[in-house]
């Protein structure tokens, strides 16, 4: 049963201006005449328009209780998420190894009505000042160049080949300016957008084995000589990720290798053993480049002292305060470790400043624990009462200061490829800077109608993921992503589709994005796969998954009212199908008939009776022309005047469709 808040007063403006009509034969018998053009109801109109907005505000206290006890429950709203991209450094010079880019490096794009738009590099990089100038694929039998198709923008490379047998190799060419780098090395691996949808992820990652073994080597004197690889968040060039090597340094050697006939330092990644599904293919291998996020950091900001209250709270001037990726690691003077999730809140008691814990809630702390809670929307910092959680001492200092946080996010971060290139901070030896892929993932504050609809399924999930509602309801609230649907199938394998599983759980996610289909990024599923990990029974094996999506395309012809605009009505018709084939925004409000239901549920069936009633509804229709409609779902037509039902788990998505407006008797 939905409980719904009741309204303290029900009355609007025209029942009291009724009522003021009925009592005035009582109270005041000498006005007979009740028309509208006398002073006293003019009065009364006006007495009745203010006393509506008074029950309007007062039957929002009921609002207020139910918005202040989702506060005391710890159900609040998300904060609005930072745009990720990828930036590209151009080194000025060649005659140096490397330059080095700290991160925290701010580059913005052009700056909108409320300012530049800035980005922050999360790691810090050493840019190769050698240039790369060739790339090479062995496939085991013989050497082929990829130079012209790793740098053409929407062209793949097979960088083992197309069979990628065990001995082929991904080769990079460096052109030798200057002695190569003894730095460590970053490779960004990105696969190729137009084939298919981000892998889907196992939350058990740690306990699945790599499709192949990779090992990076370097030319030198005699042949090829290992290095180490530091990481490889690419599993094997499976999925979009970095991959870390170690600089060779002097150990490197000009040589001619396969095809290129220019002596080059050469960088080689052999397939040592392989047992891929599909050769991987790749669309870019870019060098000196990091991730950033659309967010800027705050540093050594003085919030107060202590005066030695219980529950003493501090704002942050900055907002909203954005979680880091990784878990900042520190130790305290007296040896406890900490973990800085998002904000590093250190604080003086007259020994120097020691570093606090970050906490979700008191219920775990003790009274000389050194922690703290901080809710990211508001900025608010909230010390203990000395039984749960620490009071800080006031004698002899109190200082209270946040030494580092992230704060930014919103959807203006969501730029176009190559627009992002001011530098903002001074880095020598830097010519320019560019994203050379789009900026994702930015979202706004979450709001409020939709914390209330989540609600219930917070309460009920009480923090764990049992059920498929569980599932659902935990990847919603996943910490740093903002998941607009989920949808969580029992028994499910991705690998396994024809199949049910035990012990199986898929959650698709899609995300809060731009566009007719929006997709979740790799990072955006790995997000939701750790969040799930941490919440699912031990039993469990859960695996994350992006949204399939079925294109569907309406070929229509409308008769228009005489008085109408053709333009304009086709404008609206396409506006309106588009709205209610979107995944986040489509299906039929039934109490407006327009579309903005949430999206169709996932597998729903296409009433064709849905369509007729949307374009019917359209301002400046007349009606359907011969009462002729087709549908058309991936570019095949479906029956005409039948509903079209859609596979399980699968959504539907919009890119135009081909409307013609004729006005009637027109015969063309």
């Amino acid at each position: 049963m939905v409980l719904k808040a009741p309204d303290l007063d029900d009355r609007r403006y025209d029942d009291l201006l009724e009522e003021v009509r009925t009592l005035m034969p009582r109270y005041a018998p000498e006005q007979t005449d009740l028309t509208d053009s006398q002073p006293a109801i003019l009065i009364a109109k006006l007495f009745c328009w203010m006393t509506d907005l008074t029950l309007y505000r007062v039957n929002r206290i009921p609002e207020r209780a139910y918005v202040k006890f989702l506060e005391l429950i710890d159900v609040t709203p998300k904060p609005a998420s930072p745009a990720r991209t990828e930036l590209s450094f151009t080194p000025a010079r060649q005659d140096v190894p490397d330059i080095v880019v700290p991160a925290g490096t701010q580059v913005a794009a052009a700056a909108d009505e409320d300012g530049p738009i800035l980005f922050e590099t999360l790691e810090p990089l050493s840019v190769v000042a050698t240039p790369l100038v060739e790339v090479q694929v062995y496939d085991g039998f013989g050497y082929r160049i990829a130079t012209t198709r790793a740098r053409a923008e929407g062209q793949t490379i097979d960088p083992f080949g197309p069979l990628a047998r065990d001995g082929s190799a991904l080769l990079l060419g460096f052109q030798p300016t200057a002695d190569f780098t003894a730095q460590d090395i970053s490779l960004l691996i990105r696969l190729p957008r137009n084939e298919r949808p981000p892998t889907p992820l196992s939350c058990n990652v740690a306990i699945d084995p790599l499709p192949a073994d990779l090992v990076w080597e370097v030319r030198n004197a005699t042949g090829w000589e290992p290095i180490s690889t530091i990481r490889d968040n690419s599993r094997a060039f499976t999925q979009d990720g970095y991959v870390r090597i170690a600089g060779p340094g002097t150990v490197a050697r000009q040589a001619i290798v396969g095809e290129v006939q220019t002596p080059l330092y050469w960088l080689r990644c052999r397939l040592q053993r392989g047992a891929y599904e599909r050769p991987p293919r790749l669309d870019s291998v870019l060098i000196n480049t990091v991730p950033a996020h659309q967010a800027s950091t705050a540093t050594e900001e003085f919030l107060g002292r202590s005066d030695g209250r219980p529950d003493q709270s501090f704002t942050l001037a900055n907002l909203p305060v954005v979680p880091r990726d990784r878990p900042m690691k520190l130790l305290t003077p007296d040896g406890v470790a900490i973990s800085v999730p998002s904000l590093r809140l250190e604080v003086d008691e007259g020994q120097g400043f020691v570093p606090w814990q970050e906490v979700p809630d008191f219920l775990a702390s003790g009274p000389d624990d050194r922690h703290f809670t901080l809710n990211h929307g508001t900025g608010l910092v909230t010390l203990g009462d000395n039984r749960r959680g620490r009071i800080p001492i006031a004698v002899g200092g109190g200082e209270i200061v946040a030494q580092e946080y992230f704060w930014g996010g919103g959807r203006r971060g969501n730029l176009a490829a190559g627009t992002v290139t001011q530098i903002q901070s001074f880095v020598a030896g830097i010519e320019e800077v560019t994203n050379p892929f789009a900026a994702e993932g930015g979202a706004e504050e979450e709001p409020v109608e939709d914390v209330k609809r989540r609600a219930a399924a917070e309460i009920a999930s009480n923090g764990r993921a049992v059920t498929a509602a569980d599932f659902e309801t935990r990847a919603l609230s996943t910490p740093g992503a903002r998941i607009r649907r989920a949808h969580a199938v029992a028994r499910f394998h991705p690998q396994f589709p024809g199949a049910e599983v035990p012990g199986v759980v898929t959650v698709i996610v899609v995300p809060d994005g731009d566009g007719p289909a929006p997709m979740p990024s790799a990072s955006t599923l790995t997000l939701v796969c750790k969040h799930l990990d941490t919440v699912r029974l031990m039993t469990s094996e859960v695996h994350v998954a992006p949204p399939r999506y079925r294109e569907v395309r309406v070929a229509v012809t409308v008769e228009a009212r005489p008085d109408a605009d053709a333009a304009e009505v086709r404008r609206l018709v396409e506006q309106r199908l588009d709205s209610f084939f979107h995944p986040l925004e489509g299906g039929l409000n039934p109490a407006t008939g327009d579309p903005g239901a949430g999206g169709l549920p996932f597998g729903a069936t296409i009433f064709v009776s849905d369509l007729f009633q949307l374009i019917l509804a359209t301002d400046g229709v007349a009606r359907l022309a011969d009462g002729q409609m087709e549908v058309r779902v991936d570019g095949e037509a479906s029956q005409f005047c039948r509903d079209i039902p859609l596979c399980p788990n699968e959504l539907t998505c919009a890119k135009g469709h081909d409307v013609t407006v004729r006005f009637r008797g027109n015969g063309s």
